[in-house]
C-alpha cells in the first residue's frame, strides 16, 4: 500500500500573482509613508565670493527683479539688453542675485540667457533674515 502519491511528470509553475500583489502593497506603503520636501525649501550650497578667482577684482552684481528684468548700477534692463551692455564694457563674469520676491522661473531664465551670451554667471545667494515667531 502506497501512502504518498507519485510526483507529477512536469514541474509546477510558480505563481507570480501573489508576488506582484506583495510588491504593489510595499510600493503603496512606501509612497504613503515617505515625506518629500517641497522644492521651495530645498537648501542649496553656494560658495560664490565677491571677487573673481582669476583677477581678484570685484565682480559686478546683477539683481533679477520680480518682473524678470535685471537691475545693475541703479538701472533696470531686459536680460538681452543687459548682456549687450556687459559685453560692450568688457565684463565677462558677474554675480547674479535675486530680489526677495523673484520667482524661480525669472532667475533661471536670466541665468540661462546670460550664460548663453558668453558671460560667466555665478549665483550669489543672499542672506535671508531669520523668521520671527
Amino acid at each position: 500500500m502506497q501512502l504518498v502519491e507519485p510526483r507529477p511528470g512536469r514541474p509546477v509553475p510558480i505563481r507570480i500573482t501573489p508576488l506582484i500583489d506583495v510588491v504593489f502593497i510595499l510600493l503603496v506603503f512606501f509612497m504613503l509613508t515617505s515625506r518629500l520636501l517641497p522644492v521651495s525649501f530645498m537648501e542649496l550650497s553656494n560658495t560664490t565670493g565677491n571677487t573673481s578667482p582669476i583677477t581678484g577684482q570685484p565682480l559686478p552684481e546683477v539683481t533679477v527683479e520680480r518682473d524678470g528684468k535685471a537691475s545693475w548700477k541703479g538701472h533696470t534692463y531686459a536680460i538681452g539688453a543687459l548682456a549687450g551692455q556687459l559685453k560692450a564694457r568688457g565684463i565677462d563674469e558677474i554675480n547674479l542675485a535675486t530680489a526677495p520676491n523673484t520667482r524661480l522661473t525669472d532667475f533661471t531664465t536670466a541665468f540661462s540667457q546670460l550664460s548663453d551670451s558668453g558671460i560667466t554667471t555665478h549665483w550669489k545667494r543672499s542672506k535671508q533674515p531669520a523668521e520671527q515667531p
